[in-house]
């Protein structure tokens, strides 16, 4: 493995491209669509409030005026609102390149629940990402060398968020705790990316599925996480989004990486650097609990993946 710094001169030209970023409006879906456009890219920004997106559209531009960029409305908390912009993408794009799985919910004090009732960070973080992906399957399917970059969380193997899938309570419905019902949801992640991309080598469909994780960065996404968080975490160990954005700008771009693979900051038990291969924990290795939670998924979902 070398020693040089990934950074975003490694990224080749991405002329020509189509990429898909989910929550483009800030913190690290924000820069990476940034670094993306700068490299030629077409990107399309999900954004749940369009006027928030047309202010990041603004910013960007103010640097990169000939940037590419396409503004789409989509709730990943609303089964319903995925499949409507599932409809509207598929009448604009034939094509996909980069599928950025990015936009997140993080521990939000008090229990909330998405428009199908289902806990707000297991529903958006995992359940809407795994709908968006496999109503857009056909169209990666027909882009040659397209692939999927799905966003975990080092928080996935904390200790301090009890990481595992609860399938007995996905909802927390007995009793909440925000940093646990986190845990889950990133683990999920992680699930569904080593077992969409085995289903995929399965069945012989050359798609290319990675993941990453950002390390410890200052993002709004911690506006919930607390004083010990806010002010220790981020102030001490916290990384520049410049930075933190890396591990799925390579995951997403890296023409060397292979299906199944995670890349992830090294220093500080994972919390700093420059992107590398890492591993995940144990447990989401777990072919039998990937599985499971791919069945229960489709079943919440009412989406059946078509791999053929």
């Amino acid at each position: 493995m070398t020693t040089k710094n990934w950074t975003t001169d490694n990224i080749p030209s991405q002329q020509g491209k189509t990429i898909l970023i989910t929550g483009a409006n800030s913190g690290l879906g924000l820069e990476a669509t940034k670094v993306l456009s700068s490299k030629g890219a077409h990107v399309i920004m999900t954004v749940r409030n369009l006027e928030s997106g047309k202010e990041a559209i603004s910013k960007i531009k103010k640097d990169n005026p000939n940037a590419k960029l396409e503004l789409m409305q989509l709730d990943l908390s609303d089964f319903s609102s995925i499949h409507k912009f599932s409809d509207e993408f598929h009448r604009k794009h034939k094509r996909l390149d980069v599928f950025i799985n990015n936009a997140g919910v993080m521990t939000p004090p008090k229990r909330e629940l998405t428009k199908q009732n289902f806990e707000i960070q297991f529903g958006t973080n995992h359940l809407g990402h795994f709908l968006l992906t496999g109503l857009l399957l056909d169209v990666l399917k027909k882009t040659p060398n397209s692939r999927i970059a799905i966003q975990s969380s080092v928080l996935h193997k904390m200790e301090m968020g009890k990481p595992d899938i609860y399938f007995d309570d996905l909802n927390f419905d007995k009793q909440y705790n925000k940093d646990v019902a986190y845990a889950q949801s990133k683990l999920a992640n992680l699930f569904f990316a080593y077992e969409l991309d085995r289903k995929l080598k399965a069945n012989n469909t050359a798609i290319t599925v990675t993941a990453a994780h950002p390390g410890w960065t200052k993002t709004n996404l911690q506006r919930h996480a607390g004083f010990f968080m806010q002010s220790i975490m981020d102030n001490i160990i916290g990384q520049r989004v410049e930075i933190g954005a890396l591990p799925i700008l390579r995951a997403a771009t890296d023409t060397g990486a292979k299906g199944g693979e995670y890349f992830g900051p090294t220093r500080w038990k994972e919390l700093r650097g420059y992107p590398q291969l890492v591993k995940s924990s144990d447990k989401s290795y777990d072919k039998q609990i990937a599985r499971k939670l791919w069945e229960v998924s489709e079943k919440l979902t009412s989406i059946k993946y078509n791999f053929n």
